[in-house]
């Protein structure tokens, strides 16, 4: 297979480095920065080219987006016209401008496409879902999800104030930054018909974005689940809390656990992450996962069209803070 990445940042280096461990034996890079584009070739020696044109020339099996927010819809669009298996980076785009069309464009051309979810391959959230589907709970009626980290220690090696992070034009903010938690959140309990948010930028963070959001959705199913985004706090958290009506699930990122409680039985029941687990690993799961899908036509965890879904949560609550409102999400269009 050949893979051509756009984007020789952190993440566009982690999945070069994946798909080598995976066995893709040509592997270009898209980077328009000369310094970066010669650093990444001579570190990993890939092949390079100035711009997505370029790339696609060399008729790469697929195409992996790892570019700033704002220049997925337009970079994505380059690549679905010609008919590229896609996967792009979370989020999908940092503005509601542009994002049907794209889904439709790459619905028309049948490709196999992907939003990067890789917390969807981490042991302890892939627990709590199959416990989901399982019926574990019953019928669920809230859901309690969170994630947060001081934005400064993310990229250390960079100054956080000349990151995309600072800047809402870039798709900076923690609403759009900590999307997992949103994509996780409709996983979990599945599609929302209306939300509500409080968000501002409340700390001395040198940004000109949200820092600390909570946001308020309201499930098809009747569910209520609150979601808790921040850049601000001094350790990394990330964990949920699920009840239904015959018990509790519990997830701790930091505890690396997931802990469920049947309330038929009064008995808890604890699952481990796998001894000597890495992070990495869900990114590798992940890729490997879009690798089968391009390799047997099949649907993805997450495709494009699918994850607009998940961005009209998180431009609900955007919508919300901003006109101190709720706001209703039917068939993909904000009210």
């Amino acid at each position: 297979m050949k893979a051509l990445v756009v984007g020789g940042g952190s993440i566009g280096k982690r999945h070069l480095a994946n798909l080598k461990t995976l066995g893709v034996q040509q592997l270009a890079l898209v980077e328009k920065d000369s310094a970066r584009r010669d650093a990444v070739a001579a570190e990993l020696a890939v092949r390079t080219f100035p711009d997505v044109e370029a790339g696609l020339e060399w008729l790469p099996d697929f195409v992996v987006i790892a570019t700033p927010t704002h220049l997925h819809l337009e970079q994505g669009a380059c690549v679905a016209r010609e008919g590229f298996h896609l996967f792009i980076e979370k989020p999908l785009c940092h503005s509601v401008a542009g994002m049907s069309e794209f889904a439709g464009l790459v619905e028309s051309k049948k490709m196999v496409s992907m939003v990067g979810c890789n917390m969807r391959f981490h042991p302890g959230p892939a627990r709590v879902k199959q416990l989901l589907s399982e019926r574990r709970l019953g019928r669920i009626l809230f859901a309690r999800v969170h994630g947060g980290a001081y934005l400064p220690t993310w990229r250390p090696l960079t100054d956080y104030r000349t990151n995309y992070a600072a800047r809402e034009e870039t798709g900076g903010g923690c609403i759009l930054d900590c999307i997992h938690e949103i994509d996780l959140t409709r996983w979990y309990l599945d599609d929302v018909r209306e939300t509500i948010c409080m968000s501002d930028h409340v700390s001395s963070l040198e940004i000109a974005t949200e820092d600390v959001a909570s946001i308020v959705c309201r499930h098809v199913s009747g569910a209520i689940s609150e979601i808790h985004l921040d850049y601000v706090q001094r350790t990394y958290e990330r964990g949920c809390q699920i009840a239904g009506e015959q018990g509790s699930i519990f997830w701790d990122f930091t505890q690396k656990q997931v802990r469920w409680f049947d309330a038929g039985t009064g008995q808890w029941t604890s699952f481990s992450e796998p001894d000597g687990w890495e992070v990495n690993e869900m990114y590798v799961d992940e890729m490997k996962h879009f690798i089968d899908c391009v390799a047997n036509g099949r649907p993805t965890a997450l495709p494009i069209p699918e994850a607009t879904a998940v961005m009209q949560i998180a431009f609900a609550a955007k919508t919300s803070a901003r006109e101190g409102r709720v706001v209703a999400t039917t068939s993909g269009v904000l009210a």
